[in-house]
């Protein structure tokens, strides 16, 4: 995920059952219920503002995206649902469930476990207009009792986002990779756009996959939102860390993942502390901070180096050069020692200079890649960590109307697989 300058688990059964409770819960206690305490649960007030990303429901295409994934049934069905919430604790538990029942849902979706909408198996862009339409919901959702709507909206999107209850199964002798995907961005430019690294995870939650060398691994993955904001609150700390906390929840391989360059796979051999991607802006059009000729070091950020070196097996990786090539991408930008200009590099930073972008940018894509790994090296030093840029995805038709086409699956379907094949290179 670069900035604009630069490139211009649950299982199936679980997923439904956590929904099929949530539904018939609603049916049971909603407003149907009768009591003045439901109906005051059931209110909800139209004239709250959406923020950016909610503001892009009024396009009715993001309705035809979600009802294309076939997950309509979680927006109509979620008002009622939150109707059944007697207090705060409920309703967290509630917006918990049917975030967890919406990513297994999508992993099902995504792995062919649950058919359902027009839209191809591999499409991310059903799940981030869902999550988006039920958070609109939340905002609105008036209550007859107080509640935490910051940990509300938190939970539902956490564990809508893979963050809760997606352990590996701790399998002896089996690997245990993790895996970041992102959100869809851009949305302003081109509503319709996906995220190939979200499309990846999806492909990839809890699967066991065959490496190179013919061990076997188990993949976790998360979708990260693009939003400033949640980094700078811990979304970070909250998916990774309990994947490099020492105990049988440990992963013996991270990588994040985001969309890069046009053409080809990139792994970064540096993350940059600094963000410096202003005036591209995150999905809710808020700013990082930091510009090329101004770096800024995120807010709260823990100390740690300027760049921060990838530990992934890169050679092995870049063993794999179809359909797209794999390269290794040591550029990075600094402010030297004594210097005050940016310079553009590419070997790699030199000692003791000020971080300008890594080999991810200044955006959220090289963020992601700085924070995972400053963890890593803080708790699972030896753990390999590093980052994957997968190529920009294309094939859109001209015609905004058309939410797909040929051109654009078939791309979208070869960069996931391509992604699998990499992380199976990652055995020396």
């Amino acid at each position: 995920m670069m900035r604009t300058s630069e490139i211009a688990r649950r299982t199936s059964t679980s997923a439904m059952t956590v929904l099929s409770v949530a539904v018939a819960l609603a049916a049971l206690l909603g407003p149907s219920a009768g009591s003045a305490a439901a109906e005051t649960a059931c209110r909800a007030d139209t004239t709250v503002a959406p923020d950016q990303e909610q503001a892009r429901l009024s396009d009715p295409r993001t309705a035809a995206l979600v009802d294309g994934g076939g997950f309509g049934d979680f927006v109509r069905r979620f008002p009622a649902a939150l109707c059944t919430a007697r207090t705060d604790s409920e309703a967290q538990h509630l917006a918990q469930d049917w975030g967890q029942a919406l990513w297994g849902s999508a992993v099902d979706r995504a792995q062919g476990r649950r058919p359902g909408g027009t839209l191809p198996a591999q499409d991310d862009r059903p799940l981030y207009w869902t999550r988006v339409a039920m958070t609109a919901h939340l905002a609105q959702w008036q209550p007859g009792f107080t509640v935490d709507r910051a940990a509300l909206r938190r939970g539902f999107e956490d564990a809508s986002r893979g963050l809760v209850g997606n352990d590996f199964r701790g399998t002896q002798g089996v690997r245990r990779y993790f895996v970041s995907g992102f959100d869809p961005f851009g949305l302003d430019t081109e509503l319709r756009r996906a995220n190939p690294s979200g499309s990846a995870a999806l492909q990839l939650d809890g699967r066991r996959v065959t490496l190179a060398d013919g061990s076997q691994a188990e993949v976790r993955t998360v979708v990260l939102p693009v939003r400033y904001g949640d980094f700078d609150q811990g979304v970070l700390d909250r998916a990774f860390a309990p994947r490099l906390t020492a105990g049988p929840g440990a992963a013996d391989l991270i990588t994040t993942v985001s969309q890069g360059y046009p053409g080809l796979f990139t792994l970064e051999a540096w993350a940059g502390r600094a963000r410096s991607a202003d005036p591209y802006p995150d999905n809710l059009d808020a700013l990082g901070g930091g510009s090329y000729d101004h770096p800024a070091d995120p807010p709260a950020l823990a100390a740690g180096p300027e760049f921060i070196p990838t530990s992934l097996p890169t050679a092995a990786m870049t063993t794999v050069q179809q359909p797209y090539p794999v390269l290794l991408n040591t550029q990075v930008a600094e402010i030297p020692v004594g210097g005050t200009e940016p310079v553009s590099r590419e070997d790699g930073p030199t000692p003791g200079s000020r971080s300008v972008e890594g080999g991810g940018g200044g955006y959220l894509s090289n963020e992601v890649a700085y924070r995972s790994n400053l963890l890593r090296l803080a708790l699972a030093p030896h753990t390999p960590g590093g980052h994957l840029h997968t190529p920009v995805l294309t094939g859109l038709s001209a015609d905004p109307a058309q939410l797909t086409g040929p051109d654009f699956e078939h791309a979208e379907a070869r960069i996931a697989a391509e992604v699998l094949d990499i992380l199976r290179h990652t055995t020396t």
